[in-house]
């Protein structure tokens, strides 16, 4: 039974990349079912998939997923060879904790700082509230890399797991507003930037040519 993910834009919608760029960096197949949000009732079209009407939403035969945490767990459960999840249980308690943090919370830093990947922005002053939430992600971010990622360029060593899926997007808007962090940080950044799941992502957001203006700056 083959997997389908529905997204949005990939310039745009942050939620999107995070479970596409897991299950693309972890080999896991799936078939991607996509919408604009510029296309007549997308809304509508969603709810066929889940009556939430939100993306992204997984499918896996009669099972339905969505939201972004949830279906890193299920994918999780439903391929535990390909590591989604840190192997150890510490650090997989503490990818699940910062994971949960990015989908609830930071949001000064994404009213602030709209993800778009064609764009590049480097002279938008952060709000207050944006500074105290790029404080909060680097201080993530360096905490994790010191305490876990030591065997490697993520935050939770060598292999690219659920946890920087979720910060993936803060990477793209960082880069985009050339937010200024620190040396841990800019070689974090720089080894998200590149693996092939964001290279191949950020290739097809450019493609894209339609604008979506509330998300734009």
């Amino acid at each position: 039974m083959t997997l389908k993910l529905v997204i949005a834009d990939k310039n745009y919608s942050s939620w999107s990349m995070r479970p596409w760029i897991a299950m693309t960096a972890a080999g896991i197949e799936f078939e991607e079912i996509f919408f604009n949000f510029n296309m007549p009732g997308w809304k509508a079209a969603i709810r066929e998939y889940s009556p939430a009407g939100k993306v992204p939403i997984l499918t896996d035969g009669e099972v339905t997923v969505w939201e972004s945490l949830a279906i890193l767990d299920y994918l999780h459960e439903r391929f535990p060879e390909t590591g989604i999840w840190p192997d150890d249980w510490a650090a997989r308690a503490h990818a699940r904790s910062i994971s949960s943090e990015m989908a609830t919370g930071f949001t000064g830093l994404r009213g602030h700082y709209p993800m778009n990947m064609r764009r590049s922005v480097p002279d938008r002053a952060p709000s207050e509230a944006a500074a105290a939430d790029i404080a909060r992600v680097t201080a993530i971010w360096r905490h994790a890399r010191a305490t876990y990622g030591t065997g490697g360029d993520f935050l939770f060593g060598a292999k690219f797991c659920g946890a920087d899926a979720m910060y993936a997007p803060v990477v793209s808007r960082f880069t985009t507003y050339a937010v200024e962090v620190g040396e841990v940080e800019q070689a974090y950044m720089a080894a998200v930037r590149e693996t092939p799941a964001f290279k191949a992502w950020q290739a097809e957001a450019l493609k894209e040519p339609w604008i979506v203006d509330e998300d734009e700056v």
